[in-house]
């Protein structure tokens, strides 16, 4: 009989309900749906769903538990089964998920948080990290997010790569972008004053989010192939930021100004006009 993988919570508790049956008690065991009644249907409470794509998140999410199930479908899509019954065969550790989706599994489900780590004395090294992700920022800023997503869709698949991509900044937004977010905010707010940051926010937002996008592409280590942008072969195109991010620097930029924020409240430890920051 054919494997599917089934993904269930943390606990191993089913997504649908938190509490209708636990998979990691029922290793070897066959459960079934409780309700049995009428045509079976997909994404109703009818049938168990699992799928043979392992990136299959559709009504599941990040951090999760995996288990290798088996049965016979009583209706399918292009991506999952809808099972009356499963027999349980065993989980897959969470050791084995990177290697088992293709991607960083692990960071995705805790991803690191910039501000929450003592950045650097701004140096030389920082300054040239900065630049090329301004170069890279000037040819592509509007096109990170669409670069990050349309990169990991193809290299996954077409179908099911929205589940996923929702699943990883789902986690990212949960843990990391809306404090990030705030913090730079209040941190150039203050510095800049009210007036000014009226006509500069947009810009801002913009930079920093595009920060956020290219910090989760590289939780996509396998993929070689990136969309909307030239770059040298065999190189992630946003690599600068991410080796700022890890440093525990934020660049943002207001059309004429690009600030490295660090610490708990963001502050700005290095600023630079555009046109100085082209000359170093």
């Amino acid at each position: 009989m054919v494997s599917y993988y089934k993904k269930a919570c943390p606990d191993g508790w089913d997504f649908y309900t938190g509490k209708t049956i636990n998979y990691r008690d029922s290793i070897g065991k066959v459960v079934e749906v409780p309700n049995k009644k009428g045509k079976a249907i997909l994404c109703s409470n009818n049938v168990i769903h699992a799928s043979w794509l392992p990136n299959c998140f559709t009504g599941s999410k990040i951090p999760c538990s995996v288990f290798i199930v088996s049965g016979k479908p009583v209706i399918k899509d292009h991506e999952k089964a809808g099972f009356r019954r499963l027999r349980i065969l065993e989980e897959i550790p969470q050791s084995k998920l990177n290697e088992l989706f293709g991607w960083n599994y692990v960071e995705a489900t805790a991803p690191i948080h910039p501000f929450k780590i003592v950045p650097p004395k701004v140096s030389d090294l920082q300054i040239a990290l900065l630049k090329n992700w301004a170069s890279v920022w000037a040819s592509v800023w509007a096109s990170v997010g669409a670069s990050v997503g349309a990169s990991v869709g193809a290299s996954i698949r077409a179908s099911i790569r929205d589940s996923v991509g929702a699943s990883v900044w789902a986690s990212v937004w949960a843990s990391v972008w809306a404090s990030v977010w705030a913090s730079v905010w209040a941190s150039i707010r203050d510095s800049v004053g009210a007036s000014v940051w009226a006509s500069v926010w947009a810009s801002v937002w913009a930079s920093v989010w595009a920060s956020v996008w290219a910090y989760i592409g590289s939780l996509f280590p396998n993929i070689k192939q990136w969309r909307c942008i030239k770059y040298e072969e065999g190189k992630y195109p946003f690599q600068p930021c991410v080796e700022l991010w890890k440093m525990g620097l934020i660049p943002s930029f207001d059309g004429v100004v690009w600030r490295l924020h660090g610490g708990e409240k963001a502050t700005v430890l290095f600023s630079i006009s555009k046109a100085e920051l082209t000359k170093k």
